[in-house]
């Protein structure tokens, strides 16, 4: 699977402003309906608080990987958040967070599911990416930093889901 996939140009919002790490959310499940608007974004608000109360998502270094699985849909999606400034997360690491990579899942997951998470950990997890995620000044910045940053990191997933 390719990144390009699950998170689409309307999915990635540059120098966002958020008050909270519950502020937060709110904007995500907005971008995330936007590829699923068979959901409410009240819906998907409300998943992504339960799956949080479950467990604080932050990756630590700044990034955030906010998820939930929902009933009814198919097909995973996937949104990217860059904040004008960082918030409070709740991080194991105690930084503010000003990276999010939120996504939704199916209920039911198989293992193209499971590999679109991996996928997204493994990137968020590259601290050159991270840092040219942070230098993007615009949605479009954001978003080919993002995609050209994941080529780099995952070159044999790539190539693999090409059929190359």
């Amino acid at each position: 699977m390719l990144l390009e996939d699950i998170l689409k140009p309307d999915g990635v919002l540059c120098n966002a402003t958020a008050r909270s790490k519950k502020h937060c959310l709110e904007i995500l499940s907005e971008l995330l309906v936007r590829s699923t608007p068979e959901i409410a974004s009240e819906e998907l608000f409300e998943c992504l608080i339960e799956r949080e109360r479950l467990g604080c998502t932050g990756l630590d270094k700044g990034a955030a990987f906010p998820h939930c699985r929902l009933a009814g849909i198919s097909d995973s999606n996937a949104a990217l958040i860059k904040l004008s400034e960082p918030v409070d997360f709740d991080a194991a690491d105690g930084e503010p967070v000003d990276l999010l990579f939120g996504m939704v899942v199916p209920k039911e997951l198989d293992d193209s599911h499971y590999a679109s998470i991996k996928m997204i950990t493994q990137v968020m997890a590259d601290e050159g990416l991270r840092s040219r995620l942070r230098s993007a000044s615009t949605s479009r910045e954001l978003y080919e930093a993002l995609l050209n940053g994941s080529e780099l990191i995952l070159p044999e997933q790539q190539r693999a889901a090409q059929g190359t």
